[in-house]
C-alpha cells in the first residue's frame, strides 16, 4: 500500500508482515477510529515461516491493511531471521521515519523467544535516534531530507509476557482486531490446511492471544488491552489524562 503522502500519527516498525496486528492491532484500529493516520513498515517478508510464502504473506498483509484502514504499508526486504543491526539497515529505516515524521513508533518487543523481534527492536529504536541526526543524509524519490526523531518510540509485548509500562483499552475492537488476523490464513489456524503445524497455527495460539488481552485489560478495569513499554519517563501535563 503506497500513495499517502501526508504525515503519520504512528509508525509500527515490524520484523514480520502480521507482528503488527497481531500485537497491537487493536490499538490501531482505535486509533484510526479516532482519525489518526497510521503506517506499518515490515522489516522482512516473512519467507522463513513455516507455513505459507513470502508472496502469500505480501497478500495477507495487504488484505489486513485494507481492513484495518492503514494509511500506508511497506516492507523493506530484509533477510528474514539474519538482518542485523548496523548502519546499513538503520539508513534504509530513516527515510521513511523523515518522509513520514510520526509522532510515535511502534516497535517490536524489548525481548521474546524471536530473536528476530529482539533484534528489530533495537534496530528500530536507533533509527529513531539516528533519524533525529542532520549530520546523517538520506534521499526520498531524489530529494535531500530533513532530520526528524519521532516524539516517542513503544515496544509492544509479543510471546514472553513483559510487564507493560502503558496499557490501550482495546475492548470495543478485540472483535475487529480477531477478524484482521483472519486475513493471515496461511499463518494461523485453519482446520482446512494441509501445511505443517506451527507454534503459532494451532487453536491453543489464538485462544492465547484472547487470554493475554485479558490479562493486559483487567488491572485498567477494561475487559481487553494491548500493552507496551517505554525506555524513558513517561510524562503528562495533566495527571487527569491518566484516568
Amino acid at each position: 500500500m503506497r500513495g499517502f503522502e501526508g504525515k503519520l500519527d504512528i509508525l509500527v516498525l515490524a520484523a514480520h508482515p502480521d507482528d503488527a496486528e497481531l500485537c497491537c492491532g487493536g490499538t490501531l484500529l482505535k486509533h484510526i477510529a479516532l482519525g489518526k493516520k497510521i503506517g506499518i513498515l515490515d522489516l522482512t517478508r516473512g519467507e522463513l515461516g513455516t507455513r505459507g510464502t513470502a508472496e502469500i504473506r505480501l497478500k495477507e498483509s495487504e488484505k489486513a491493511s485494507q481492513m484495518m484502514g492503514i494509511s500506508v504499508r511497506y516492507n523493506l526486504e530484509l533477510e528474514d531471521g539474519f538482518f542485523e543491526n548496523n548502519s546499513i539497515n538503520q539508513k534504509k529505516i530513516i527515510p521513511y521515519l523523515r518522509k513520514y515524521r510520526p509522532e510515535i513508533v511502534l516497535a517490536n518487543a524489548i525481548d521474546d523467544r524471536h530473536p528476530d523481534h529482539v533484534r528489530a527492536s533495537q534496530l528500530a529504536r536507533e533509527a529513531c535516534f539516528y533519524s533525529g541526526l542532520r549530520q546523517i543524509h538520506t534521499w526520498w524519490e531524489g530529494d535531500l531530507q530533513e532530520a526528524y526523531r519521532p516524539k516517542a518510540v513503544y515496544h509492544y509485548i509479543q510471546d514472553r509476557y513483559i510487564h507493560p509500562d502503558i496499557v490501550v483499552d482495546i475492548s470495543e475492537f478485540m472483535d475487529k482486531k480477531l477478524e484482521v488476523l483472519s486475513a493471515f490464513s496461511s499463518q494461523f489456524y485453519n482446520p482446512d490446511s494441509k501445511e505443517p503445524i506451527s507454534y503459532i497455527s494451532t487453536p491453543d495460539f489464538m485462544d492465547s492471544i484472547i487470554g493475554r488481552a485479558r490479562e493486559l485489560g483487567k488491572p485498567i478495569g477494561a475487559k481487553f488491552g494491548e500493552g507496551f513499554t517505554s525506555d524513558r519517563f513517561i510524562g503528562v501535563n495533566d495527571l487527569l489524562q491518566l484516568l
